[in-house]
């Protein structure tokens, strides 16, 4: 609990702080006012505040998951500061009440899956329910389906961190396809697709994709969707006028990836993602102490802040590396099962529901390891390169 970082400010100072973020921030020259640059240190410590409830409710899905014996992709994220200051443009909350400045995610193959699991958690979690939003049962209007919950973080005994609410999502690989796809497109155009500003045909698009997967999992679609005959043609027509597979196929083509290299045992727990919108470029770092995350974290928004506002930061956590672009696919332009869906539609058929790949019958005796080739240039270690150090060893 010690290398997470405690709260420093009262509540008038975060209430204050939030009316300065949430507004336009004058610079002269290169030059950020006193009392602006205050309000940031503020603003980050208050959601820096939530990294430990975070973290702690993240170990908590993780063991249940694995208890229960499901199959599951879980991660967590502290929320990026652009996209706070536009939450709090957007609805005119108060900083100070929040609900999602720390976040879990976890992604399942089936519907049933996930009622099942938010079931165990709500019964098993010490944190209390504050707040429960079913967008699978009633999605939102532009087509948004996954079930939230919102804790308020408890432990068996009481900590500075308390109260603190975090907000987990839970949802099926075909719902994460949807909502990552309209994150990757409307990064690769520069358009807040995910907040319904942007490209109209774009946006009916998504929301008549979103029907199409509602129906394959037999859940409800939103009201006053076409009949499934009609809609189809209209998401074929869309499709052709806004040459939409081949721009998903551009969008997979143009990000590029790269990072810092690990070294021999190092094992991170953190992984700060930039995406650079000028070269389409992904950045991954790794480390693996908590504090020197944040600080990281907090470096990068002030240098975004100063440069190009289209650029996105983020710090996740996930189990594994190779968990971090299924977690995360959009910041790595993966939009691969939304495009074979959606191609599917375009050829005269139906989007259908996520099978998991079968599982091994026998488990390996070691842990393969994994394929991080879709982080082009990478310097984190690959399949075969131990191996291949020790062939040229041998040579020589």
């Amino acid at each position: 609990m010690s290398d997470h970082p405690h709260l420093k400010y009262s509540p008038t100072a975060i209430a204050n702080a939030g009316k300065v973020i949430s507004g336009d921030i004058p610079v002269s020259g290169d030059q950020v006012p006193i009392q602006v640059r205050e309000a940031f240190l503020v603003a980050n410590n208050w959601r820096d505040a939530h990294a430990h409830p975070m973290r702690s409710i993240h170990a908590s899905v993780r063991h249940h998951i694995r208890k229960n014996e499901l199959d599951a992709i879980t991660a967590a994220r502290l929320k990026r500061m652009q996209a706070i200051r536009r939450k709090l443009r957007r609805i005119k909350v108060k900083f100070h009440k929040l609900q999602d400045l720390g976040g879990c995610r976890v992604i399942l193959a089936t519907i049933a899956e996930t009622r099942s699991l938010i079931e165990i958690l709500k019964s098993k979690l010490p944190s209390v329910v504050f707040k429960e939003s079913d967008y699978i049962s009633k999605p939102k209007a532009d087509g948004y389906r996954s079930h939230h919950v919102i804790f308020c973080f408890r432990q068996r005994k009481p900590t500075p961190f308390d109260d603190r609410r975090i907000e987990l999502q839970v949802r099926t690989h075909l719902q994460h396809s949807w909502a990552t796809t309209v994150e990757a497109v409307g990064l690769y155009r520069g358009e807040e697709l995910k907040s319904q500003k942007g490209d109209k045909n774009w946006l009916r698009l998504f929301a008549l994709m979103s029907a199409e997967f509602a129906e394959a999992e037999k859940c409800a679609t939103v009201p006053g969707t076409p009949d499934p005959k009609e809609r189809k043609n209209e998401i074929r027509k869309l499709a052709k006028s806004l040459d939409a597979l081949n721009v998903l196929e551009a969008v997979t083509k143009g990000f590029q990836g790269t990072d810092i290299p690990l070294a021999r045992g190092y094992k991170p727990s953190h992984y700060l993602i930039r995406y650079d919108h000028s070269s389409k470029t992904v950045h991954v770092e790794p480390y693996n102490k908590a504090d020197k995350a944040t600080d990281s974290y907090e470096k990068a928004e002030e240098d975004q802040r100063a440069g190009d506002q289209n650029d996105v930061v983020v710090l996740v956590e996930v189990d594994k590396i190779k968990d971090l672009k299924v977690a995360y696919p959009n910041y790595f332009g993966d939009v691969d099962l939304f495009q074979r869906q959606l191609r599917q539609i375009v050829l005269g058929g139906a989007a259908v529901e996520y099978v998991r790949p079968p599982r091994q019958t026998r488990k390996p005796s070691r842990e393969p390891r994994a394929d991080l080739s879709w982080l082009r240039g990478t310097r984190f270690p690959k399949p075969g390169d131990r191996m291949m150090k020790k062939q040229k060893k041998k040579r020589k």
